[in-house]
């Protein structure tokens, strides 16, 4: 029985843009994905987060989602430096296929460097701001 070729470069810019949703983990593993979820539940944290603590700063309360935003970059990074072979013994192993990587998943990876570095820096930060001076810079 043949399974149904996964792109390698469809699932890097899955995490990429929605990473910190789990779109990419249910593309290449399907809903009973664990992990999935786990990312998934970041929207629902940020609600329950803005629900029990409403005067603390926007920043905690979306820190949920940029976890997981950060860890989605994270996967971008791995699924998309990943070799071709090994991409496919993963998770193509039934399709009949092989995958064969072009430059688009190259300015993927770059603008996830980019947006992702960014991010880390951002949320560290900002992190250290609010945990030292209260907030005074910002």
């Amino acid at each position: 029985m043949t399974s149904k070729h996964k792109n390698k470069t469809f699932a890097t810019l899955l995490a990429f843009l929605l990473g910190g949703l789990g779109a990419h983990r249910f593309y290449l593993r399907g809903v009973n994905d664990t992990w999935g979820w786990v990312h998934a539940c970041s929207l629902p944290a940020v609600g329950l987060v803005m629900a029990a603590a409403p005067q603390a700063d926007i920043y905690y309360k979306l820190l949920p989602l940029f976890l997981s935003m950060l860890a989605g970059f994270l996967q971008a990074l791995v699924l998309g430096l990943m070799s071709d072979e090994k991409w496919d013994a993963t998770f193509n192993a039934g399709s009949g296929r092989s995958s064969e990587t072009r430059w688009p998943l190259a300015v993927i990876l770059v603008a996830t460097m980019l947006v992702g570095c960014g991010s880390l820096i951002a949320t560290i930060s900002r992190l250290f701001d609010l945990l030292y001076t209260g907030g005074a810079y910002g």
